[in-house]
């Protein structure tokens, strides 16, 4: 006789809903465990052996990535969270220093996972009531960081690449499909990408014999130029975090009756810090200007920004679809969020980024910025004394490119792949002037002289193999 059937076994909880703190609370005491021994068994930056051997790790100890009967929250949670921690680059470790990566403020990060808790979408008001209107308070106090204008506003975006593929959009829609966009050769390749995506001409590059757009190229190619035209400046290049010159850049564009956009996704920020704001003046002369809060703003991936002097700026952008933003829902006043992306289901990242404003104020934001900034000039103070380094020019912001005397580049490449498979340092690579160099983009404000003491005795010991 067959026996009857048990009871089902329950349903998973929701992280969301009256019930979903108490859910929550001993699932994240396991994941702060597997964050704290993941990091002890990765013991560095990053996990040593490489590729294949990270790879190997991953397959052993994930085995059936889909078993035909589930482990248990605990133990999925417990191993997936380790074996990432321990295979991951983690940019909170000073000497994970080779892109603009920055680690994330734990203030951010935990209000990061109220969003993913609560799980808005802001697609339509009726499934993120106060996520878009904090959204709504902190795209236009920060655009009024910047615009001086009495409707100043921005876009949350995913980073500054989908913010500068907006700016072109934006530019094409109003000046048509045959806009000529002229940018320095040290623009962002997101530039040039985003106009072949946009079915724009191709872009055109203008020479930076120092590293940044010399006004004097540009002026010739404004004077060149037939039709409408944008300028893409950059404030803080990616590879040496360079600063073009942005009013000389302005005046040329008001004069030849060009459009200026500002890729300040590294550098805009600068302009919280009464010490480094001198050095971007002229943002404000933008059409518009693209931020990253995952930079110098210590926010969890993503929180880009693209901001305009006037919200009447974003029109193009607008979008209709019955089922999210109805005429006559609109007409009664419900705010119609499908104009503010290209994309459609889009998390609330502007909450963990009010958060931190909320947190640390223009003051404690001030303080990082300086603090990051200081610790590469001490870096590039130590490196240009040393006599087995080269400085390639005291930093902008927080980039120091440098290289071992008395080394080729293939050499230098090969010393910057030991480090990088041997899990001891994670540093990045830049050309200028010809030459290879590596690259320390410091963006950890918890970095500490000794640390970058630790770098130094490191890469001694890597040149004398």
């Amino acid at each position: 006789m067959t026996a009857p059937p048990g009871p089902p076994p329950p349903l998973p909880p929701l992280a969301g809903g009256h019930a979903g703190a108490t859910a929550l609370r001993p699932l994240l005491n396991t994941v702060l465990d597997a964050l704290h021994t993941g990091a002890r068994d990765r013991g560095g930056p990053l996990p040593a052996g490489g590729p294949d051997t990270v790879t190997a790790r991953v397959t052993a100890a994930l085995g059936d990535v889909l078993p035909d009967h589930g482990t248990g929250d605990h133990e999925a949670l417990r191993t997936l969270v380790h074996t990432l921690t321990a295979g991951a680059a983690d940019p909170a470790d000073p000497l994970c220093a080779a892109h603009l990566h920055g680690p994330p403020l734990a203030v951010a990060a935990a209000a990061d996972l109220a969003a993913a808790a609560l799980n808005p979408s802001l697609d339509s008001w009726d499934q993120a009531p106060a996520a878009s209107a904090i959204e709504t308070l902190l795209t236009r106090t920060l655009a009024a960081e910047f615009y001086d204008t009495p409707t100043p506003d921005a876009l949350v975006t995913t980073g500054g690449t989908e913010a500068n593929q907006l700016a072109l959009l934006l530019a094409r829609e109003r000046h048509g499909p045959g806009l000529t966009v002229l940018h320095g050769a040290n623009a962002h390749h997101s530039v040039p990408r985003a106009a072949w995506l946009l079915g724009l001409p191709p872009t055109t590059s203008l020479p930076t014999p120092a590293g940044i757009l010399d006004p004097t190229h540009l002026a010739e190619a404004l004077a060149a130029a037939r039709g409408p035209v944008l300028v893409t400046a950059t404030a803080g290049t990616t590879d040496a975090g360079l600063i073009d010159p942005l009013e000389p850049i302005a005046d040329l564009c008001d004069h030849h009756g060009a459009d200026l956009h500002i890729d300040a996704a590294y550098g805009g920020l600068l302009a919280l810090s009464p010490r480094h704001s001198p050095r971007v003046q002229g943002l404000a002369r933008a059409r518009s200007l693209t931020l990253d809060l995952h930079k110098l703003g210590w926010q969890p991936v993503a929180a880009g920004l693209l901001a305009v002097p006037d919200t009447a700026l974003l029109a193009p952008l607008a979008h209709q679809a019955d089922y999210l933003n109805a005429t006559d829902d609109t007409e009664a006043g419900l705010p119609d969020l499908l104009g503010r992306s290209l994309r459609t289901t889009r998390r609330p990242d502007a909450l963990k980024i009010a958060t931190t404003l909320r947190s640390l104020g223009r003051d404690g934001l001030a303080r990082l910025i300086d603090r990051t900034c200081e610790l590469a000039h001490h870096l590039a103070r130590l490196l240009d004394a040393h006599p087995r380094f080269e400085l390639h020019a005291p930093p902008t912001i927080s980039t120091v490119l440098f290289r071992p005397t008395h080394t080729d580049d293939t050499h230098l490449a090969a010393l910057r792949r030991t480090l990088l498979l041997g899990g001891h340092a994670v540093l990045g690579r830049a050309t200028a002037d010809g030459r290879l160099w590596l690259k320390a983009t410091l963006l950890n404000p918890h970095t500490t002289a000794r640390d970058l003491d630790t770098l130094i005795t490191l890469l001694e010991g890597s040149t004398n193999r």
